[in-house]
């Protein structure tokens, strides 16, 4: 899957630092711009070392419980389908998630 595609889909970057962060082939985290309509919000993520893509209710999912899906990482229909499915199990898409804003903050110490 490629960041072109996701965005195609509809999902964007949870990390819009760049330069400071791995390479998309190793591991990525994407949140869908609309959530459901019960409020739940999709995420999808490749972590590190596992050839799939997970998608999820969790930003960071660490049970397998709270995994919706985990399709094969170049499995585009099977992606699609489980979107697809993911909406209709919470009553379909809602309103548009605000964008993201990353965080920019960047303390230093100052020397006096």
């Amino acid at each position: 899957m490629t960041d072109s595609y996701l965005r195609s889909l509809g999902f964007a970057s949870t990390d819009e630092t760049h330069g400071s962060h791995p390479p998309f082939e190793q591991n990525w985290r994407y949140q869908h711009e609309n959530q459901a309509a019960d409020g739940t919000r999709l995420y999808a993520e490749h972590p590190l070392g596992v050839a799939a893509c997970r998608l999820s209710a969790l930003a960071a999912p660490l049970a397998a419980a709270d995994v919706w899906a985990s399709v094969d990482l170049h499995d585009r229909p099977a992606l699609e389908a489980a979107v697809a499915s993911f909406y209709a199990a919470h009553g379909g898409k809602g309103t548009v998630v605000p964008a993201l804003v990353p965080h920019v903050f960047r303390p230093y110490r100052r020397l006096e």
